[in-house]
């Protein structure tokens, strides 16, 4: 059985990946911190409704959410001027190592009896300041230890290590706020979780990055300009917006992901209202739609590697209109085993989506520019998310927790179809350029 399995793992698109040096070296560190980051996907919100005032929940989870990830929109545009340059093993770890004593600094207020919603929400901010760079990071490794080639499928063994977090962390989160009646627990293991990710990556080291274009050494640098004379000094490199605004294919998928992710951000404070309130729930059933979504996510994060011959563009536009397919029951108050089996549906096709999107990146901007990139890419989800999350607290105050969810699931199809109608539009369009005249 296990010679067969060996066999198996070797012949799969993952083996490259999975053997390389510096790779296994980082992954533990990437396991530890997204098994923290999955149970703060219910202590963030839980602890935000345990520390609000009955009246105003739904704002206060709303900002919570937003406080953990919004800032690092902000790190990456205004910090790229001295971060772009860097070791993407510094990123990471440096970004670690600030969510650890932001993080930890929680519950130590909390023991003191000095925790409320703003000293909650303003730690949750300065935690997420490095996040986009420590995205970059992470990204930016991988793209430089792996060939082209490979990039998919180390995309998706990320997503697969994320995928599985979300599936144990929500539920040992639910497990660990019934067990000690308080939601600050989880937040002092997400701490102890990015301590060991810092832990990990002093004894994690990038190979320098290649020329543009994978080449040897010997080569002349190239730019956008043209190629640059050896001892000759280059220009300044544009910043990450302009290289994306100037591409049509960066501009393209960063615009599909950012309303993909927005309007998705929604779901973050309906669903916990949903459970708590519609259906009288608990932490632990709140975790379990987590751990359903989590489960679909695992099985679609391993399918994604297999992925490399299917055409990017069509299968990320089908993503998001399957995605909006399996988030309707939810709002639309199907009997709960339903609605958990279609979230997990929806689990399924997420991470193949952050792969696939990101192998687009990876594709599109190569050298030097990468790390900009890439922390501008992480920066439209750090964004967009909690934008969206933001819009969801009054939402549901107009609307309430069911009727937002459905307003997420129809907008989200909308954007998918609108998306397929441009692109059958720029297809038809390069087909008449390209026919030969009679």
């Amino acid at each position: 059985m296990a010679p067969a399995l060996g066999r198996m793992l070797r012949s799969s698109p993952y083996w490259p990946v999975v053997s390389d040096r510096t790779l296994r070296r980082a992954l533990p560190g990437f396991a530890f911190s997204a098994l923290g980051h999955g149970m703060a996907a219910v202590g963030v919100s839980w602890l935000a409704i345990e520390l609000a005032p009955a009246g105003s929940r739904g704002a206060w989870v709303a900002v919570a959410v937003a406080a953990y990830t919004l800032p690092g929109a902000a790190g990456a545009l205004l910090l790229g001027r001295f971060l772009r340059d860097r070791d993407p093993v510094r990123l990471v770890r440096w970004d670690a190592s600030l969510r650890a004593v932001a993080l930890g600094l929680i519950p130590v207020a909390y023991a003191l009896d000095a925790l409320d919603g703003p000293l909650y929400v303003g730690l949750l901010a300065v935690s997420s300041v490095l996040h986009s760079w420590g995205q970059a990071g992470v990204y930016t490794l991988l793209a430089r230890v792996l060939p082209e080639r490979d990039h998919l499928a180390g995309n998706a063994v990320l997503s697969t290590v994320f995928s599985l977090a979300t599936v144990i962390g929500p539920a040992l989160a639910g497990a660990l706020i019934a067990w000690t009646g308080a939601a600050v627990v989880v937040i002092a293991v997400d701490a102890v979780a990015f301590l060991v990710l810092a832990i990990v990556f002093r004894f994690v080291s990038a190979p320098e990055d290649a020329p543009v274009g994978g080449q040897a050494g010997g080569q002349a640098e190239r730019t956008a300009e043209g190629p640059v004379e050896p001892g000759a000094a280059p220009p300044p490199r544009p910043a990450g917006l302009t290289i994306i605004r100037n591409d049509p294919a960066l501009f393209g998928v960063l615009g599909l992901s950012f309303g993909f992710f927005f309007l998705f951000g929604p779901v973050y404070v309906a669903l916990p209202l949903y459970v708590s309130e519609d259906l009288r729930g608990s932490a632990s059933l709140l975790s379990g739609f987590y751990t359903a979504f989590g489960v679909g996510a695992v099985l679609g994060a391993l399918v994604s590697g297999y992925l490399s011959r299917w055409r990017l563009w069509p299968t990320v536009i089908g993503i998001v209109i399957g995605f909006g397919i399996f988030l309707l029951p939810v709002g639309l108050g199907a009997f709960t085993p339903v609605a958990m089996a279609s979230f997990a549906l929806a689990g399924l096709v997420w991470p193949p989506y952050s792969s696939l999107s990101t192998t687009l990146v990876q594709r599109a901007a190569r050298g030097p520019e990468l790390a900009q990139v890439l922390a501008v890419n992480s920066s439209v989800r750090v964004v967009s998310v909690p934008l969206g999350t933001a819009l969801g607290g009054p939402l549901v105050a107009a609307f309430g927790s069911g009727r937002t969810l459905q307003i997420s699931a129809v907008g989200i199809l909308a954007l998918g179809i609108a998306s397929a109608l441009a692109l059958g539009l720029r297809t038809a369009g390069k087909a008449r350029s390209v026919r030969p005249r009679k």
